[in-house]
């Protein structure tokens, strides 16, 4: 195949976690970067499909800390000149339904306080006040975390494009990488539909797409997409922008103000995945179909606490195939046995909000000293184990099904 370019780093895949990729390679001094996207523009698939919310109180260290990270990056990014993510730090209410939970949210502002994150327990009165729309006469116990927030998701990769660019990374669209060239067991170019490109490095940050790049550098890796959705109601009153963000994972939902409309999702108890072997790279991710019955029982879910969404009716629903790991984590970090093989997937529904941490851990994991933390996120910890997909696929359902699960 012709050659057609040369570049030191080639990240494939131009949603949220490439151009975040893109964004700190560039802000961490490599010089050389280009990005390749399938699709005719931008943070088209699964990015466009995110809900956009970014939460920071989690159950280990290394997750909040990431989570701090990306905040403090958007943050940054809002007030930078040019592009900016349209980010809106309207602080999250974390609701409690059972004691098991209040438990579980105590544990959770032990590690925030360890990690340096500011969250404190609201009386129902003071957090009816946030909400005032909500009832909160079922609820046990109210986290709140003041910096907290939600964002759109398109906005914020094309800040990081705009800001990547500006550093000299170089983006190219309607691109699909087909082979992945490798000599004496390291990557030396790419094979595309419009030509080959020489380099010393592949970033796959490629979504539902990740496993079939993998593929192509010789690794087997289990990254399982799964389906997730979520609808927005038509106007409704009472509900205005700068609410926050809430969560009721005794009920596994989610919600948000979209303007002057109520946003909500949550997390099947059945879920539905993909089986990437029965599609390729030159595909498009199979549809997802809206399903009503879900959607219809995220409403009655969330009744209790908000009756009038019975009364709201349905205007956009929005789906996609995020990917899931067997383990839950992360796959980042240079292959072992593909050198120049860095992985950036299987985000377990985190490619938006823990984009930017995503990043940063890219960056550590190429340099000398990573954290062993980063370093557990190795792809080896797959490529060179056994499993088999009928139960790897069984078990990245189950991390999608147990999203809410109490200690998950």
């Amino acid at each position: 195949m012709t050659e057609t370019q040369r570049a030191e780093i080639v990240v494939v895949g131009g949603g949220a976690v490439g151009c975040a990729v893109a964004y700190s390679l560039a802000a961490a001094g490599y010089d050389d970067v280009l990005l390749l996207e399938k699709e005719p523009t931008l943070a088209a698939v699964t990015t466009s499909q995110a809900a956009g919310l970014v939460g920071q109180v989690r159950n280990s260290l290394d997750r909040t800390r990431l989570a701090m990270w990306s905040v403090e990056t958007f943050s940054e990014l809002e007030t930078a000149e040019g592009a900016t993510p349209g980010w809106r730090q309207v602080g999250s209410l974390r609701l409690a339904l059972c004691d098991e939970r209040v438990d579980e949210f105590r544990r959770m502002q032990a590690v925030a306080d360890e990690a340096g994150l500011e969250t404190r327990f609201l009386d129902n009165d003071e957090a009816q006040s946030f909400w005032p729309t909500l009832r909160f006469d079922s609820v046990q116990a109210v986290l709140w975390c003041p910096s907290d927030g939600y964002l759109q998701p398109s906005d914020l990769a094309m800040a990081y494009v705009a800001h990547a660019r500006r550093r000299g990374v170089r983006f190219q669209t309607d691109t699909t990488v087909r082979e992945i060239d490798v000599d004496a067991g390291r990557v030396i170019g790419v094979n595309t539909d419009r030509g080959r490109i020489s380099c010393n490095m592949v970033i796959n940050a490629a979504g539902a797409h990740a496993w079939h790049l993998a593929l192509a550098a010789g690794l087997e890796l289990p990254i399982v997409p799964v389906r997730h959705e979520f609808f927005v109601t038509v106007a409704a009153e009472g509900l205005r922008s700068d609410l926050p963000v809430l969560r009721i994972p005794d009920a596994t939902l989610y919600l948000r103000a979209e303007t002057d409309a109520l946003l909500c999702g949550g997390w099947e108890p059945q879920s539905l995945s993909l089986d990437p072997r029965d599609y390729d790279v030159d595909q498009p991710s199979p549809p997802v179909a809206s399903d009503w019955d879900v959607l219809a029982a995220f409403a009655e879910q969330l009744a209790p606490q908000f009756p009038q969404v019975a009364d709201l009716g349905i205007r956009s629903v929005f789906r996609g195939w995020p990917t899931f790991t067997p383990d839950g984590r992360f796959i980042i970090g240079e292959s072992s046995r593909v050198r120049g093989f860095v992985m950036a997937g299987g985000c377990n529904a985190h490619g938006v909000s823990g984009s930017a941490g995503i990043g940063r851990h890219v960056v550590e994991s190429l340099g000398e000293d990573p954290s062993d933390y980063v370093e557990s996120l190795s792809p080896d910890r797959f490529s060179e184990s056994d499993w088999d997909w009928a139960t790897a696929t069984v078990q990245a359902r189950r991390i999608y099904e147990h999203y809410y699960a109490i200690d998950h």
